[in-house]
């Protein structure tokens, strides 16, 4: 296996793989997403998809949830595409 995912959900056809990140601030966890780590969900991703029908055709999206000291969540839909 390629790596783990923190939350792999579905929206009707889209799947949406999510990784959560938890700090002080929301800035702070969102600092801790590294390139390498993008990488290795993408190929995570890349390895759930291939068992579903569409396969790498399916719809995807890359979101990021960060947590803050008191445990507000906010989640940044599609973040891997703006980082």
């Amino acid at each position: 296996m390629a790596g783990e995912i923190d939350l792999i959900l579905r929206d009707g056809d889209e799947v949406i793989f999510v990784e959560v990140k938890k700090s002080r601030t929301h800035a702070q966890a969102a600092q801790r997403v590294t390139r390498r780590q993008m990488d290795r969900i993408c190929m995570a991703a890349c390895e759930f998809v291939s068992g579903e029908p569409r396969g790498s055709l399916k719809p995807m999206r890359f979101d990021v949830a960060t947590v803050d000291q008191t445990g507000q969540v906010k989640v940044v839909a599609n973040a891997f595409g703006g980082w």
